[in-house]
């Protein structure tokens, strides 16, 4: 059994999220995760922080269906005319919907090159319709900030990797732990508070084999506090 000490939701794919002290859990992750991505109309690629950096300089809020973005100097930017000019290119800031967006990722995470794409799942922009939660322990993390891993929820403990394969309560929510979340080149990015650091990517490959934290679907809905519990219900 873990202890939930923090949770974090993400409104818009790449951009820097909020802590909540509790959230409603749905099909398709924390409500208001992942709810809206940013879109290069030139590719039609949902952009992340692996192609544009700038994207973890800038802030989103979740309010009843809606977002609130600010950018790095705290200005908002809330049209997509503001994002086009704050990223120098024409994007638009859109909702998830069913179909799912294109996604890319360098193959060489040194070089960065030999971009792949690949299409994510609907209803939320996740990159993998494996994985609508991602959950990772102090223990894992050890020095590590939780920030650049992005998780949802930060569990108090270790053993998380144990979990794989198993039906688990989360709050009064239920889930099934499915994978472990394996890592790109995005860890290695700077975002405030936090520099560049290439060797973090490195020691996740040589220590764990490119995997840090687990991924969970939901398999029914309910509410997670912190403070909750997260235990194994097999």
């Amino acid at each position: 059994m873990f202890g939930i000490s923090a949770l974090w939701r993400y409104p818009v794919k790449s951009l820097r999220g909020e802590r909540v002290e509790s959230a409603e859990v749905s099909p398709y992750g924390l409500v208001g995760d992942r709810a809206f991505g940013i879109v290069d109309e030139t590719t039609g690629h949902v952009l992340t922080a692996r192609r544009e950096p700038r994207l973890l300089f800038a802030t989103a809020r979740w309010h009843d269906g809606d977002v609130e973005i600010t950018g790095p100097d705290d200005r908002p930017l809330d049209t997509d005319d503001a994002l086009s000019h704050w990223l120098g290119q024409p994007v638009r800031l859109a909702p998830a919907g069913g179909e799912g967006g294109i996604y890319e990722n360098p193959s060489d995470s040194e070089q960065e090159t030999d971009w792949i794409t690949w299409q994510g799942p609907g209803h939320a922009w996740h990159d993998s319709g494996r994985t609508r939660i991602s959950m990772v322990s102090t223990t894992t993390l050890g020095t590590w900030a939780p920030e650049r891993f992005r998780p949802n929820v930060l569990l108090e403990g270790s053993g998380e990797d144990e979990l794989l394969g198993q039906p688990v309560r989360l709050g009064t929510a239920t889930l099934e732990v499915v994978k472990r979340v394996g890592r790109c080149v995005m860890v290695t990015r700077a975002q405030p508070g936090l520099d560049v650091d290439r060797e973090v990517l490195r020691r996740i490959h040589r220590e764990r084999g490119g995997d840090l934290s687990v991924g969970a679907v939901v398999t029914t809905s309910g509410v997670v506090a912190e403070g909750d519990r997260l235990a194994p219900l097999a």
